[in-house]
């Protein structure tokens, strides 16, 4: 049976129309399910099954026999029906209302709501049991939604509104709108994980590494290690500790010297070590060398430093905040297509219609559009195109007939596509772009109209025929004048049914160049509509509408030679049930609600195909996948995602895959906009769930770039993001900064990322909403300072001497909290702000040098210093200071320490953020003046001289240049793979002890930086006269330094190519940034060309030492450029 006679162009009936309709014949089903329902005031406390009595039904129940594949919204007719007939409640229609009354049922210790209407009964993850007949029986609650205190629940939702940046409250619409839906879903697996938090862990857990020692420490860890006690400010001693001891270890030395000391304390209390002045403790079973604070002691020859607290004394890790009700974890899920197919049924037995059912053409009748304003510069005429869009990638398009521009343009034609609706992919979606004409010489755009569109003149007429359709649609970032306005819409929605009938959607002009820095494939990946509605561009059409819901089956179907587990083990994991469950009985697994625990999806599931040479071929690729996993995402590039039967294989070798197999860089990319499958997107997450905090912080910022491409708000990696959060502070702090950045500056996913940080913050605790909430009071005032700053300053680098006072007045007055911990490191605490220290910046965005007092502690301590940036994307400093740091640890799994220096640096906003003061260092730049002024960018021994007065001593000079040696390799190396330009003596910085490093990378990827039209740079890297002279490379003359630093800069860069991979797969998760040195694929060529991928070993070898000539032959470029840019004030 075909479902082109059901296609419609009435309105579905009222409820009311049905009620006295017979929708239920006996005929309708031989699998009856049997659900006693009762009327409550209040759910109550949940009983476990051997509590309930299903068979005792009084005045107040109902008994309702009803076919399983019926949804919830006949369950609730049904329900309204008999409680009419018994006139056992007040108002049977009322029931009908979700918002009235709810339909919740019991399992283990909570209740869950049976929530989507269009939910198949089956499918509800319910404990069933057997009654008198053998008949599966339920037991249901009808109850009004459960009463929260109003004022509580606003003000919590102000406090939230206020974290976030965004009011969710505002952009609901429905209680099945994604926004809703996906608040509600995410409540499940956030308590799930609140369930399994051990709170001292998490309110304690350590910052540890799993690196090896490097070499030149080795020879202390032989030693005894000095370890301060500070107990309440009572009692203070050391000891020689082995760092091979662990805390636990540590604190029984504590307990028996105060024994023997005979101070009293109370033994009964627990405690627990922390790093005294810091937000840092020594808590676990690794041993001392593990601590991150203890090997900087190490690197520092410095005493560790430890308060003994007991535990009772922190912050309550509670969470206060009001919840929702569960939601039942198969919402948004449906029955299989052999439950859903039209074959042999009467129309009376229909409730919904499977998708693969649909064998029609998808078409879009375009209706028109209509803006509030004309634009002062517009285009003589326009013509629409629609995409189906799937991840990044177009997989077919139609175009309009152009039309004259107009604040309306009517087009009431038929646009028909060349793909069958049963093969449209889980987050498909329909593209509207509104296109200047080629011809129109208003356009920007000079391209060629796509040649497709004289296929549209011949083919379409006045009767609205359908145009040809077109292969391929051309690259909107290459023809940015020609788009004007797009916007997208989810074909299949996030409750898996298919978009119908009439939609007008308003729609986000097409970015400019300059904001293009937060915009990277927005128009394929969104599917937000524009908020501005009074004056945005609308465009409304119409999709093909049917006499019931069109709905995305579950799995493969039985007839079809599939079998499955059974759906026991819900996507929240519950407790299996030893009673069969209608789900059980027909097939039906989570193939579409996110979840990482659940069990395979695919598993048991026999291949499509009868060919037995496709099944051994298929066989064999599953048996030799661990040899080829490498090549996995290369395979699924070549997918056809419109081929269902190629789709169902393709999830069949997934599901047949084991994640531990796959190596971590082809998980993350896996993860890219490459791939917008849901079963590989959740391959890559089975493989991400075991990576340590370390490593997932490695890679946070580029795992939370990656949500743009999820095609819905819930997904498998949104829920292990926020599941990850939950379980460790470290992660939650970056979290939040992370999505609240995005939130800020990105509004077409402003949405999705303000829900998922929502989900994070109802579950994170009172202490880090405390936390965060102190925080972002201090952001929003240093903000204020720097914008009243610009506002007195405007566009000038030379500030009056009444500058740093204007600030102070401001500081002075404005509400900046006595203490918050730093945005770029939670480990640190700043203290009330030290007036006279604080200064403006003499720059172009005038940045604020701001000091605070350090937080008390028994050791002294200097200030806490930071940099207060607005008007600057730092998200691109962001992604380097990163990659050092993943650089950082490739090199310390070789027992290499580079000395590299990855200051804290975080995007707190839109162009707004705050950067780490490193301590007891200068610029080049400055180092040069105080041996000679300008003049000496040419003295080769003024660094030396500097470095040499920091330490006068032999041995004290000599460790400096050591680390001098190393660190210049470092840099060197990173700067020359990351393509750093705009290299001056401004941005390169020494400390005292010798260690160099590298700041602001406003240039990355071989992009540099010009004065009047010649390049500035003429060298690969850094490394000028005055390096060399530190090194003892003098006119050419070798030395035991310099070799070790080639031979460095060699062993570092060819850790770096093993690496390649993952360092190209990091730099294309971050296009989703749309930063504009990284914003096409195309920007990765200069990775891959500076790593040599195509070179073998020696050659690489031989191309870097090449490097370092260059830099020696041209050292004295860079001499004079860092003179021109001292004398001039090149910035």
């Amino acid at each position: 049976m075909d479902c082109k006679p059901l296609l419609r162009s009435s309105i579905i009936p009222e409820p009311t129309d049905l009620l006295h309709s017979e929708v239920w014949t006996q005929s309708s089903s031989e699998n009856n399910l049997n659900f006693i329902c009762e009327f409550k005031p209040e759910p109550g406390p949940p009983q476990t099954s051997d509590e309930e009595d299903c068979s005792n039904v009084d005045c107040k129940s109902v008994s309702v026999l009803i076919p399983a594949q019926c949804s919830i919204y006949q369950l609730r007719l049904r329900i309204c029906i008999q409680a009419q007939e018994q006139n056992c409640h007040p108002d049977p229609l009322s029931i009908l209302d979700p918002q009235k009354y709810t339909l919740l049922y019991a399992r283990g210790k909570d209740w869950y709501e049976a929530y989507d209407d269009c939910q198949v009964i089956r499918t509800l993850d319910i404990p069933w049991s057997c009654d008198d007949t053998g008949r599966l029986s339920a037991h249901i609650v009808v109850t009004p939604p459960v009463a929260v205190n109003s004022k509580k629940k606003q003000k919590q939702q102000e406090l939230l509104s206020y974290l976030i940046g965004y009011d969710l409250e505002k952009a609901v619409s429905d209680r099945l709108d994604e926004l809703t839906f996906t608040r509600r879903k995410l409540a499940a697996p956030r308590r799930q994980e609140l369930r399994n938090r051990d709170d001292e862990f998490y309110a304690t857990e350590p910052w540890i590494t799993c690196a090896p020692i490097p070499n030149e420490l080795q020879d202390q860890l032989k030693r005894k290690f000095p370890v301060t006690f500070h107990y309440l400010s009572q009692i203070s001693y050391s000891i020689q500790a082995d760092f091979s001891a662990t805390p636990n270890v540590l604190l029984q030395v504590f307990r028996r010297v105060m024994n023997d000391r005979g101070t009293e304390y109370d033994s009964s209390v627990p405690l627990v070590l922390k790093v005294s002045g810091r937000e840092e403790f020594l808590t676990g079973d690794n041993v001392l060398s593990d601590f991150l604070w203890v090997r900087e002691c190490l690197k520092a020859n410095q005493d560790l430093h430890l308060s003994v607290v007991p535990v009772s004394q922190f912050v309550n890790e509670m969470v206060t905040f009001v919840d929702w009700p569960l939601v039942d974890g198969f919402s948004g899920q449906f029955s299989s297509h052999e439950d859903l197919r039209l074959d042999k049924k009467d129309l009376d037995d229909i409730f919904m219609i499977s998708l693969w059912d649909c064998n029609r053409k998808l078409r879009v009748k375009l209706l028109g559009f209509d803006m509030p304003e004309v634009p002062i510069k517009y285009p003589q005429s326009v013509y629409v195109e629609v995409s189906i869009l799937y991840g990044n990638k177009v997989l077919a398009s139609v175009a309009s007939l152009p039309k004259a521009f107009a604040d309306e343009v009517l087009w009431n034609e038929w646009l028909e596509f060349d793909v069958l609706l049963s093969d449209l992919p889980r987050g498909a979606k329909l593209g509207f772009t509104i296109n200047a004409s080629a011809s129109d010489s208003v356009s920007v755009a000079k391209e060629q109209k796509p040649s497709s569109m004289k296929d549209t003149k011949s083919s379409t007429n006045k009767e609205s025929k359908s145009p040809k359709t077109k292969d391929a649609k051309p690259d909107l970032q290459k023809g940015r004048g020609r788009v004007l306005y797009f916007v997208n819409l989810l074909l299949i929605d996030h409750r898996s049914v298919l978009s119908q009938g009439p939609h007008t959607l308003h729609m986000w002009p097409y970015p400019e160049q300059e904001e293009e820095a937060i915009t990277y494939q927005a128009d394929k990946l969104s599917s937000a509509t524009n908020p501005d509605i009074e004056k945005s561009m609308a465009i409304t059409f119409l999709l093909d509408r049917y006499s019931f819901p069109v709905v995305l089956p579950n799995m493969f179907s039985l007839s079809e030679g599939s079998s499955s587990p059974t759906s026991s083990l819900s996507p929240t994991n519950p407790t299996a049930s030893a009673t069969p469950s209608p789900s059980s009985t027909f097939p039906n697994t989570d193939c579409s609600s996110p979840n990482v625990n659940s069990p395979p999806l695919t598993e048991g599931v026999n291949l499509r195909s009868t060919s037995s040479a496709h099944t051994g071929n298929l066989r064999r690729f599953r048996e030799e996948s661990v040899r080829y996993a490498s090549n996995l995402p290369q395979f699924l590039r070549s997918v056809d995602w419109m081929n269902r039967r190629v789709v169902e294989d393709v999830h069949w070798l997934l599901g047949n895959l084991d994640a531990a197999d796959l190596d971590l860089t082809v998980a993350l990319e896996l993860l890219s906009m490459d791939f917008a499958d849901e079963r590989v997107r959740r391959l890559a997450i089975e493989r991400l769930e075991t990576l340590s905090n370390d490593d997932v912080l490695k890679y946070l910022l580029q795992l939370v770039q990656t949500l743009k491409v999820e095609p819905y708000h819930d997904s498998f990696l949104a829920r292990y993001l926020i599941q990850r959060a939950l379980r460790s502070k470290r992660i939650g702090h970056f979290f939040f900064w992370y999505v609240r950045s995005e939130v800020a500056g990105c509004p077409y996913f402003r949405q999705r990322m303000a829900v998922i940080l929502e989900a994070y913050l109802l579950g994170c605790g009172q202490a880090l909403i405390d936390s965060f909430t102190l925080q972002v009071q201090a952001v929003e005032a240093m903000q204020k300072a720097a914008i009243e700053i610009k506002t007195q300053y405007p566009d000038k680098t030379d500030l009056p001497p009444t500058a740093p006072l204007k600030l102070q007045e401001l500081l002075r007055e404005s509400s900046l909290p006595d203490e918050f911990v730093l945005p770029f490191d939670p480990r640190v605490k700043a203290g009330r702000i030290l007036l006279d220290k604080c200064k403006v910046m003499a720059s172009k965005k005038k940045p604020l040098w701001l000091e605070f007092a350090p937080m008390p502690s028994p050791t002294s301590a200097t200030p806490v210093g930071i940099i207060f940036k607005q008007g600057d994307d730092l998200r691109q400093d962001m992604l380097v200071i990163q990659t050092l740091v993943v650089m950082d640890s490739i090199w310390q799994e070789k027992s290499m320490d580079l000395n590299l220096v990855p200051y804290g640096c975080i995007s707190t906003g839109h162009n707004i953020g705050v950067i780490e003061i490193v301590r007891n260092a200068a610029t080049i730049a400055a180092v040069q003046r105080s041996h000679g002024g300008t003049t000496a960018a040419f003295r080769n021994d003024a660094l030396f001289e500097w470095l040499r007065s920091k330490g006068p001593l032999q041995e004290i000079h000599y460790q400096t240049v050591e680390k001098f040696v190393k660190s210049c390799a470092g840099y060197c190396v990173a700067t020359y793979v990351l393509g750093i330009g705009d290299r001056h003596n401004d941005n390169i910085m020494i400390t005292d002890q010798g260690n160099l490093f590298h700041i602001d990378f406003g240039h990355i990827l071989g992009n540099r930086k010009h004065f009047l039209g010649v390049s500035r740079e003429r060298v690969p890297f850094v490394l000028t006269p005055d390096f060399l002279y530190v090194m003892g490379r003098v006119k050419g003359r070798n030395s035991l330094y310099f070799q070790r630093f080639r031979d460095t800069c060699i062993q570092a860069y060819l850790s770096l190519r093993s690496h390649s991979r993952l360092l190209v797969t990091l730099f294309s998760l971050m296009l989703l940034t749309g930063i504009p040195e990284l914003s096409a694929a195309e920007d990765m060529r200069y990775l891959r060309e500076a790593l040599q991928e195509e070179k073998n070993e020696a050659e690489a070898q031989r191309h870097f030492l090449e490097q370092i000539s260059v830099c020696e032959q041209h050292g004295w470029t860079v001499q004079a450029n860092w003179w021109i840019h001292m004398v001039a004030g090149i910035k």
